[in-house]
Order: structure tokens, then sequence, then C-alpha cells
């Protein structure tokens, strides 16, 4: 059974993402919940914790399927390559899901880093274990797993804007093969 409190995310980021976070009211959720301003103010103190959580939504949402993908009985470099794919589809997604929400991230992207905080070391404890996976196997060659996790992790996040926004025209490389483009470079820029 679904939960009041997902059910309140759930419409707030359906509203957020058609009409906008500055253009929905708490009454606009409340009406749409059909659970009303009492209840939906027992879980919320106002419409920017309820912002916040369906940003915590969206990114867990996200790192579901980066951890299904890391735990699947994979060869460590495949492994990486669909952590890196999955990962530009999953981000792609979530924007095209969210229509006029994304105007909103990217102008508060400062409030979504504060929420995504938690996530982004949860991603690179996952890129860790991939990459130890490949340095047991004899796949991956790094002296520090710590530091690669983490400069793996924050390239792809910095990617992610410029990927969403389609700004890589200028490479040369054809829209369709970026993620393999750019998985390629990942990969055998660490492979023995």
């Amino acid at each position: 059974m679904v939960k009041t409190r997902e059910i309140l995310v759930d419409v707030a980021r359906q509203l957020f993402a058609k009409g906008g976070v500055e253009n929905t009211t708490m009454n606009d959720i409340a009406v749409a919940s059909r659970k009303g301003r009492r209840t939906l103010y027992t879980y919320f103190k106002n419409k920017n914790e309820l912002y916040r959580a369906v940003i915590e939504s969206e990114l867990q949402h996200l790192l579901q399927r980066l951890t299904n993908v890391a735990n699947r009985e994979l060869p460590p470099e495949e492994k990486l390559m669909g952590y890196i794919t999955t990962r530009f589809d999953a981000i792609k997604e979530t924007v095209v899901r969210n229509g006029s929400l994304r105007a909103e991230f990217f102008r508060d992207i400062w409030k979504v880093e504060q929420v995504r905080k938690n996530v982004d070391m949860e991603e690179i404890e996952l890129l860790k274990k991939i990459l130890q996976e490949g340095i047991s196997a004899g796949v991956f060659r790094m002296f520090n797993v710590s530091a690669a996790a983490s400069t793996l992790h924050y390239s792809l996040k910095g990617l992610d804007v410029p990927y969403i926004r389609g700004c890589f025209s200028d490479w040369g490389v054809d829209s369709s093969r970026l993620k393999e483009y750019i998985t390629d470079f990942i990969i055998y820029g660490i492979k023995k």
C-alpha cells in the first residue's frame, strides 16, 4: 500500500513538473492529492520542504538503479560501462519526466546539491566496489581506489548538465553515440 507521504511527494512532483514550483501552491497539492491541507502540513512544514522531498525521491530512484547495476554479476568493465550508461539514462529520464521542474533544477542547483550530498557518498561507494572488483580481477589498475572513485563520480556529475542540455555538438561525436564515447574514454583510461 502506498503511504500518504509518498503520495504527497509524487503529486507535488507532478504539479511542480507541470507548472513549476513557484506556480504551485500547497493548496494545489492538497486538492490534487485528495488529502487535505491539514494532512499535507502534517508531513511538510512548507513548500520548500516538499520540494526537497521531491528531489530526495528522484535521487533515491537514481541511486536504486545504480545499486542494481553495481550488484549484478558481470565482469567489472561491463559493470562499470553499465553503471555509466544507466546513470546517463536515469538523469535524462528524470529531467524529461519532470518537465518544467527542469528549470527549477538549473535555477536552484545549490539547493539540489545540498540534498545530493548523501547520495554522492553512496554513489562513490558503489564506484569503489566496482573499481575494487576490477583491480581484484586484474582488469583495472590504480593506486588509490577512493580517489579514483571520487574523481570518476564528480567527472560524471560534471557531465550531467551538459548532457541534459545536449551541449556536446562541438565534440564531433554523433549524439546517439555520446554515452558510448564517454564510457569508452573512461574505461580505456583505467584499463590495464
